[in-house]
């Protein structure tokens, strides 16, 4: 079939059914849009597959971790360790708070890091540790927050690509603090939104007045379906509630999120079967320790030398055959802003640097069939004859 008459295959794309357009709809007319009893049920919802104590819904993850570094207390003179090799918002706040970005290396396979090289960057300034569970995979938390605990350190997870997953049979977000994003692309997707969970009260209590102006008490009373008009500023606060008529999007796929999750299983596997043999890419490894990943991308590295092609050069050829493909990520000391204002801060991440010139992710959602991976390799392997010519 001529390239093209064929249609495009995205790199990804949410799993909503009609259902959920018709949850839209019914908060649309239901007099009530903003946060609100879906909100409430959203978070009973995740905190209930999580097994999480306590769950506050934001309108981003971005706006959680925001609201999570300024309840911690995060600001001037601290130094938060965090890997580059993620999305550039963490890092953002990190410095807009005026605290200090510290840049830990990551596996070379896997993308995540560990307690040993979180050791090597703790100093006294450090204040917190925020590590990343990476492409639906759960790094190992539990020797992080024994080295947290051991030099007093707070640990927050950057969560937001493993809503689902569990390391060592404990779900992501059962203990300690963690952060899952629930924007367009993620498994569960609200369009935008993010959910922080914890175990700790006092920290629940904060995030809840923090996400709304403040306020002591929460926006939504359900006894009257409206806001309390006896609420009253506690401490200076933000604008980061999540709406009804986003919380109802997420509800419904949160009910199927193990179909939706093992379909994204299923089309891995098939995908690390079909590549087995093929050099010109290498997907990541799988953590060598029992966990459940939930696959939210598909991640390889191009092989510039196997493939006769630069990591852009390929993404431009997989385009011109219809599929697309997105990067995850640039490591963060890499974008300019970063490269200017630290300019060494990229001594010692080998690893990083490494994968943040080659990493490509392939078309990965639950509407994908295993033809349609078919079609994708097929793509590689022609990509990588062509280029040899």
């Amino acid at each position: 079939m001529p390239v093209s008459t064929l249609e495009f295959l995205p790199f990804t794309r949410p799993q909503l059914d009609a259902e959920d357009i018709q949850a839209v709809v019914d908060v649309l007319v239901s007099g009530w849009i903003t946060s609100g009893a879906k909100v409430q049920q959203l978070e009973a919802g995740v905190a209930a597959l999580t097994g999480s104590q306590h769950a506050v819904a934001v309108c981003s993850a971005t706006a959680g971790m925001h609201i999570a570094l300024h309840a911690l207390g995060i600001g001037p003179g601290d130094e938060v360790i965090t890997p580059s090799m993620t999305w550039v918002s963490t890092v953002n706040l990190i410095v807009l708070l005026g605290a200090k970005p510290v840049f830990v290396d990551v596996d070379r396979d896997t993308l995540m890091t560990n307690a040993e090289r979180i050791e090597e960057k703790i100093t006294a300034a450090t204040r917190l540790i925020i590590p990343v569970h990476y492409a639906g995979a759960p790094l190992d938390i539990q020797p992080i927050r024994d080295l947290a605990e051991k030099h007093g350190i707070a640990v927050l997870e950057d969560a937001a690509h493993a809503l689902g997953s569990s390391c060592r049979g404990e779900p992501v977000g059962k203990s300690g603090s963690a952060i899952f994003s629930l924007q367009a692309i993620k498994n569960v997707t609200s369009a935008e939104g993010g959910v922080i969970c914890t175990d700790d009260a006092e920290f629940a209590a904060s995030l809840k007045r923090l996400r709304f102006h403040g306020l002591g008490q929460d926006s939504f009373d359900r006894t009257t379906q409206g806001r309390s008009p006896q609420a009253e500023v506690v401490e200076p606060g933000f604008k980061y509630n999540l709406p009804d008529m986003n919380a109802c999007l997420a509800l419904g796929q949160l009910g199927r999120i193990a179909a939706i999750n093992g379909k994204r299983q299923e089309l891995a596997s098939y995908y690390l079967q079909k590549l087995k043999n093929i050099k010109s890419v290498i997907p990541l490894g799988l953590p060598d320790y029992p966990h459940e990943h939930v696959w939210h991308l598909f991640v390889v590295r191009v092989n510039e030398e196997r493939m006769g092609l630069s990591r852009e050069q390929f993404m431009e050829a997989l385009k011109a055959r219809q599929i697309g493909s997105g990067i995850h990520f640039k490591a963060v000391h890499s974008q300019k802003y970063y490269r200017e204002a630290m300019p060494d801060a990229g001594q010692g991440l080998d690893n990083t640097v490494w994968n943040s010139d080659r990493i490509v992710s392939l078309p990965l959602f639950p509407g994908m069939t295993t033809a349609d991976v078919d079609r994708v390799v097929a793509a590689i392997e022609e990509i990588s004859a062509e280029a040899k010519r």
